[in-house]
Formats: C-alpha cells, sequence, structure tokens
C-alpha cells in the first residue's frame, strides 16, 4: 500500500489494509485494491464516554477511483479521558451500565424504519469488533452544505423532528424500549443537576471573570429557583404524551448535505428512552450557541417558530391524562448526558408512556 496511517492513527486495528481493503470494497460495491489512504481526525470535544475516535479516511483504489469514508470508534467509558470527572460514589455503577453501543440502534428497526420523508442515516458499510470493547463504525461521509443553518432550516428540522416523534410514538414501540416515563431525564438531574446545583452558592464561581462580565445580578437567583422547581418540571413532563425521540437532535447531529439541502442525515442518536413528546427540539434550539456557532441573541426568533412547525407533524395529544408517577418512586442516580440511561428501577417499572395517536395517512410526511 503506497500510504499507510502513523501509528497514532491506527485505531486498534481499525485501519489495518486487509480490514480497510475489505470496508472499502463494501463502499463501492466491488473488490478493490488499495492504493493508498490518508486519515484525519476530527477534531470534537470529548464529552461523550462512548466516543473513542472520529476520523475521516479517504484514498483511491487502485484503478483510480476515489473514495472517502467516516469512521467513529466507540468504547466502553473505562477509556474515556474523562472518566474521572464521574463522581466516585456513582462511577462503578456508571462504569457497569453505561449503554456505550445505544448509538448502533439508530440502524436497527424502530428507527431506522421510522424516519419521516425528508430524514435518513448514513450509509453503514460495516461494524468491525475491535476487542477490549471497541467497536469500528465505518459509514459514508457525508459532504455537508456550508452556512446551511438559517432560520427556514430551523423550521424544517422541526418538521422533520415532528414527523419522526409521531412515528415513534406507539405503544407497541414504547414499551419494547424497555425503560420507563421519566427514565432519562430523572437520573441526569440525579448524577449531571444534583451535582451542580451546590456549585450556584459559590461566591468564587460567581466572582470569576468569565462569569461576572457575562451575567447579569439576577441569573444566580434564577437558577437556584429553577433547580428548585426540576422535581416538579420533571413530575409534569412524565404526565405529557411521550415518544421515543432522536436524542440528541442539535444542528450539528442533523446534516445537510450538499447534493440534497432539502433532507437531513441523522447522526448520534442518543436517549432511547421514552420522553416527553417536543423533547428533540431543545437540543435543536441551543445546540449551535451551546457550540460557540450561534449568538444566543438568535434563539428567541427561532425558539417562536419551532413548536408552530413541529405540531402539526405530530398530530395531537389525547384528551385524558395517564395516571401520575408514585412520589414515592425512587431513581437511579447515575447517568453522564445524552445516551446515559441508567439501570432500571423497579419502582417505576410499571408506569407506561403516554402515546400520541398514530399519524394518519393523510399526515406529515
Amino acid at each position: 500500500m503506497a500510504a499507510a496511517a502513523p501509528a497514532s492513527l491506527d485505531c486498534w486495528g481499525a485501519l489495518d489494509e486487509e480490514a480497510l481493503t475489505g470496508v472499502v470494497s463494501a463502499a463501492l460495491g466491488r473488490p478493490v485494491t488499495l492504493a493508498g489512504f490518508r486519515a484525519v481526525p476530527v477534531a470534537y470535544q470529548p464529552g461523550s464516554p462512548a466516543t473513542g475516535a472520529l476520523l475521516r479516511v479517504a484514498g483511491e483504489a487502485a484503478d483510480g477511483e476515489a473514495w472517502r469514508l467516516f469512521l467513529k470508534v466507540l468504547q466502553h467509558p473505562r477509556h474515556w479521558p474523562r472518566i474521572g470527572d464521574v463522581p466516585a460514589a456513582i462511577r462503578q455503577l456508571f462504569l457497569d451500565q453505561f449503554p456505550w453501543r445505544m448509538e448502533l440502534t439508530a440502524w436497527e428497526p424502530g428507527f431506522a424504519d421510522r424516519l419521516p420523508a425528508g430524514m435518513r442515516l448514513p450509509r453503514r458499510y460495516r461494524l468491525a469488533e475491535l476487542g477490549d470493547d471497541r467497536v469500528a463504525v465505518w459509514m459514508e461521509d457525508v459532504r455537508v452544505l456550508e452556512g446551511a443553518w438559517d432560520p427556514p432550516r430551523f423550521v424544517r428540522a422541526a418538521r422533520a423532528l415532528g414527523g419522526l416523534a409521531a412515528r415513534r410514538a406507539d405503544p407497541e414501540l414504547l414499551a419494547a424500549c424497555g425503560f420507563p416515563v421519566g427514565w432519562g431525564l430523572r437520573s441526569y438531574h440525579s448524577s449531571r443537576v444534583e451535582f451542580a446545583l451546590p456549585l450556584l452558592e459559590r461566591d468564587e464561581l460567581w466572582a470569576h471573570p468569565l462569569l461576572a462580565e457575562a451575567v447579569d445580578d439576577r441569573l444566580r437567583d434564577d437558577l437556584r429557583a429553577l433547580g428548585a422547581r426540576v422535581p416538579e418540571l420533571l413530575d409534569r413532563m412524565d404526565d405529557l404524551p411521550q415518544a421515543l425521540p432522536h436524542g440528541d437532535a442539535s444542528p450539528q447531529n442533523l446534516l445537510v448535505p450538499a447534493d440534497d439541502p432539502g433532507t437531513f442525515v441523522a447522526i448520534d442518536v442518543s436517549f432511547q428512552t421514552p420522553q416527553a413528546v417536543g423533547f428533540d427540539l431543545g437540543q435543536l434550539l441551543v445546540g449551535l450557541t451551546h457550540a460557540g456557532e450561534l449568538p444566543a441573541a438568535a434563539l428567541p426568533a427561532i425558539h417562536r417558530t419551532l413548536v408552530p412547525a413541529f405540531t402539526p407533524a405530530c398530530g395531537r395529544p389525547a384528551a385524558e391524562p395517564p395516571p401520575r408517577r408514585s412520589p414515592s418512586a425512587t431513581w437511579p442516580a447515575w447517568s453522564c448526558g445524552p445516551g446515559s440511561p441508567p439501570c432500571r428501577s423497579s419502582a417505576s417499572a410499571s408506569r407506561s408512556p403516554r402515546p400520541w395517536p398514530r399519524p394518519s395517512a393523510s399526515g406529515p410526511p
């Protein structure tokens, strides 16, 4: 082979010549011999315990045909460089239970066969078990449209997510997921939010120049008040119609392909637990701002457009409310962000999701 990846980019054997030849042959639909390749790491924030590597891999076959692929390595969280950030009291349970392969459910029935018109998945060419609880996911490298996220794009995305919610709200699918209502967000609250709320009381935090220069003197009290209301808000969300979401539907995970800019390519599926319908709109709204790519001042105008676009695409909720969750139910005490459902809570296992009706034949695509 004319070119080889540096040792640091070997990705635990994923870029072995024989393995890579097989992947490229699958992508091109014929046996090939590789003339060479180059592997370029994709920069990302290491906030996901399950992400071990992201690379773009491209080259040519011996007959001159060019190819390009995207490689994502999923990993057990024990390999995560930030595992020390998980509180010691729950770290072992986190390591034992974290569903690090959850992203692969995107290509399984229940997600792949429920996508609305105008939304698709990247083509997946091969899964390769790398050993030591790592798996290589070889997929299409989608060429994205630069500067795609103008206000109309948010509207189209909200409409597509409404269609996805409608198709993932039937009782059979919700029951088959195995998670009770409220599980995902309650575990996120008990591990992330409850650990963070005491920080609000530290005067040195608010005196830090980066914070002191950016916020007004009301934010601290507002966050305290909101933190106290979280249990009430979680109860209210339990009583809303439920569906299985995308789970992390930020614009960064709804790629706009340059060759078909009227569509979206959904990646990085997570949080595959019952959530209140509309859950995905939160990440859609704030994702670019969270990444520093959209000013916060732009959010109110975008926010006003999302629900009107989302709601018609997923129908109307049923009139009768479901039985309320018992206030005595206990919830697992770990999670580490989107895509991190915890071990089951027997106290909540009998809680059935309240579904939205199936879309009619004349409903949204």
